[in-house]
């Protein structure tokens, strides 16, 4: 439904350790990465390796035969640079979880009886939708650039903590989105178009 009309960017802020219809599951998703469509997934809050133990939706199932090119499953980092860089909560892997984004300690809306509240909330539900902003806002300042352009252009610009221990082994990326690098990317990316 989202694809057909017109989305090109989907956050997925779900997941569970069990799928009984992956098959279905990933022909929706075989669709809408035929279409372009950036989908966006939550690794999930069970702070486990999902390299070893699935969290579904995944974006590599065992019948699957080849990658997805516009799948993207997001990790919750903290706001400290050290040893705690991953959420505790957050799932992690190093060919599963392709990225982080700040996932904890959100400032959040939140419906309650009499109308909205803030407060601050945690997980890779919060994570996800960062990410998914950032390549929505980067699709609509350079138009001209596919979504797996902003894809990779949001992977090569994630910033980098080398100094951390085993953070760069806790994805494919090894690394936090960055916006602000993001953005200058992506110009210059559009104006060789």
């Amino acid at each position: 439904y989202a694809v057909d009309n017109g989305a090109m960017v989907i956050n997925m802020s779900f997941g569970k350790a069990y799928s009984p219809h992956q098959k279905e599951v990933y022909e929706a998703f075989k669709y809408a990465d035929s279409k372009g469509v950036l989908l966006i997934h939550a690794a999930g809050n069970d702070a486990k390796d999902i390299d070893v133990e699935p969290n579904y939706p995944t974006s590599m199932y065992s019948f699957q035969t080849e990658a997805l090119d516009h799948f993207v499953t997001i990790g919750a980092s903290t706001k400290n640079e050290g040893s705690e860089m991953v959420a505790s909560f957050s799932n992690y892997g190093a060919k599963g979880v392709d990225v982080f984004a700040p996932g904890f300690e959100i400032y959040n809306t939140v419906q309650v009886n009499d109308g909205v509240k803030y407060q601050n909330l945690q997980g890779t539900s919060m994570a996800a939708p960062m990410v998914a902003g950032a390549a929505a806002m980067l699709k609509s300042y350079y138009p001209k650039l596919s979504m797996k352009e902003i894809k990779e252009v949001l992977y090569d610009t994630s910033v980098r903590y080398p100094n951390v221990e085993g953070f760069a082994s806790k994805s494919v990326t090894g690394g936090v989105i960055n916006i602000y690098q993001a953005a200058k990317a992506c110009k210059k990316r559009s104006k060789k178009k």
